[in-house]
């Protein structure tokens, strides 16, 4: 099953606070106008409050449908839905160590990489244990990043063989590059991996995104200075610098900054969906209106 698009190119204007809600998260999944751009707004006046999930979190992600999925500092998975009703936990923590990444792009397809161990645990959308990979035994050594395709199979990083490989659910070997180093003057070390519009793409936060056609195809480097997180709309990419959003439109190769407002700030991550921006900070995440 093709994966579900339903992001937007972000506009970073703000409303006034909101009151919050202890239980619920008041989020309404919703059809993004692609039309919209970063627009100035104005960055000093204080965002709409959704919502505020206190507590410590390692990491969150947020499926397209609004799901919210947090991973406690033990490791344990919960997800909860757009209203703030918990919809599962996936308890088995200690078999393969520390998460790495959460890919929730198919929300009735989970994957966990656990990098340590070289494992891919595949859960269904009530975090119910599917099946697991264990990478190693296939013959990829070092993999430092996954994600899944648009045809629902798995690409997988090996920064070892400098190859991108796209493998079946059962671990077959679909398709294979050369290894990179034929095409770039070094291998990259890349941590994140996503399948967005068509290409593929490979984040290394030292040097930016490489960039594959979906038969695995090396297409491009794009540079990408002091990016901390690395997301794809339309073709469109997205992160910030600890102090500024950025935006990189893959055929302008114009850089654009944006200044984080200060209420976001200090913050451990930062998440931009169609309605809602979420922030992760040492006290939980912060929800706010777009």
């Amino acid at each position: 099953m093709k994966k579900i698009l339903l992001y937007t190119i972000i506009s970073f204007s703000f409303c006034h606070l909101f009151a919050q809600n202890e239980n619920k998260l008041p989020y309404a999944a919703s059809k993004p106008d692609t039309t919209t751009l970063m627009s100035p707004g104005s960055v000093d006046s204080l965002p709409q409050m959704a919502h505020f999930f206190p507590g410590s979190y390692a990491d969150f992600q947020v499926d397209n449908l609004g799901n919210i999925f947090v991973l406690t500092p033990d490791n344990q998975l919960k997800k909860y839905s757009g209203s703030g009703d918990s919809l599962g936990v996936y308890n088995d923590v200690k078999r393969y160590g520390k998460v790495a990444y959460i890919d929730v792009s198919n929300p009735l397809k989970i994957l966990l990489f656990y990098q340590e161990f070289g494992t891919i645990v595949t859960l269904d959308r009530f975090l119910n244990n599917v099946s697991s990979l264990d990478l190693r035994q296939l013959g990829f050594y070092q993999v430092t990043c996954i994600g899944l395709a648009y045809d629902n199979n798995i690409w997988v990083y090996d920064a070892l063989a400098g190859q991108l490989n796209k493998i079946s659910n059962d671990g077959t070997v679909i398709s294979q590059t050369n290894d990179l180093r034929q095409y770039i003057d070094s291998v990259p070390n890349p941590t994140l991996l996503t399948d967005q519009g068509g290409l593929v793409y490979l984040f290394d936060p030292q040097k930016g995104a490489y960039i594959f056609d979906h038969y695995g195809g090396y297409s491009k480097f794009i540079p990408l200075k002091n990016w901390r997180h690395f997301s794809v709309i339309n073709k469109t990419m997205l992160g910030w610098n600890g102090h500024e959003f950025l935006k990189m439109e893959e055929k302008m190769f114009a850089e654009e900054k944006k200044r984080i407002p200060g209420y976001y700030l200090p913050a451990l991550k930062i998440l931009i969906m169609p309605d809602f921006l979420y922030v992760l900070k040492s006290d939980g995440i912060h929800v706010y209106k777009n």
